[in-house]
């Protein structure tokens, strides 16, 4: 009777063992899982790197610019390719609508479909520095000294100084990415005295799915003026 007592307890310590066996494979797996899940997300390092190694994109955005008088709002469609392609349609304010600007690396295109008027310029240089394409924030951000990267609840803030060579009025730019989607969100660009220029709301954005022949060659689009 004894030993029958014996093996009754012996199994059931077995079996305690083995119930407790398995829920620490469990909670094991569970916390490997959520390790894992955390090794995942990104960093902001890893944001900061997409952002300056995007080959190409193409965006709609809006864009208000500060004049001494008043404020220009402007709706574009931007298309950009590495090293060099740019193309840039304005889809609103309409007096300017269907204004078209393409440059194929060496060439600057500027056309008119409504007014029936086009102008190339050969030998074409200084696109590159135009502040309103996210590719210039992203040079500047390379070259410069006095770059920096935070981070704010949902929101990756990359600024920057542009150098003293550069125009005084764009002295310093601010990029704002969605750490969710990993998509520039906004950009403000400043004076010296960092008061806002220009300021640009990504309203669409594709990241590195442009091919050149989609950049040099613009569609029309409709006006959007609930932006």
């Amino acid at each position: 009777m004894k030993n029958r007592s014996k093996v009754f307890i012996l199994i059931i310590i077995f079996l305690i063992l083995t119930i407790l066996l398995i829920f620490l494979k469990i909670f094991d797996y569970k916390i490997l899982k959520f390790g894992n899940n955390k090794n995942i997300s990104k960093s902001i390092q890893d944001i900061e790197s997409y952002i300056l190694n995007i080959s190409s994109y193409e965006a709609k955005i809006y864009v208000e610019i500060a004049s001494n008088k008043n404020n220009n709002r402007y709706i574009l469609s931007q298309k950009y390719c590495e090293p060099n392609i740019f193309s840039q349609e304005v889809i609103e304010p309409s007096n300017i609508e269907s204004l078209k600007t393409i440059y194929d690396g060496s060439r600057l295109k500027i056309e008119n479909t409504k007014l029936n008027l086009s102008t190339i310029y050969e030998n074409y240089e200084y696109i590159c520095d135009n502040i309103l394409f996210l590719n210039s924030f992203i040079e500047d951000y390379k070259n410069s000294d006095e770059s920096e990267i935070q981070e704010l609840n949902d929101m990756v803030i990359l600024k920057t100084k542009v150098g003293k060579e550069k125009n005084r009025y764009t002295a310093y730019k601010i990029l704002y990415i969605d750490k969710a989607t990993l998509n520039p969100v906004k950009l403000e660009v400043q004076d010296i005295n960092k008061k806002n220029i220009v300021y640009i709301l990504y309203k669409e954005i594709k990241i590195n799915t442009t091919k050149r022949e989609e950049v040099l060659a613009i569609n029309i689009h409709t006006k959007e003026s609930d932006i």
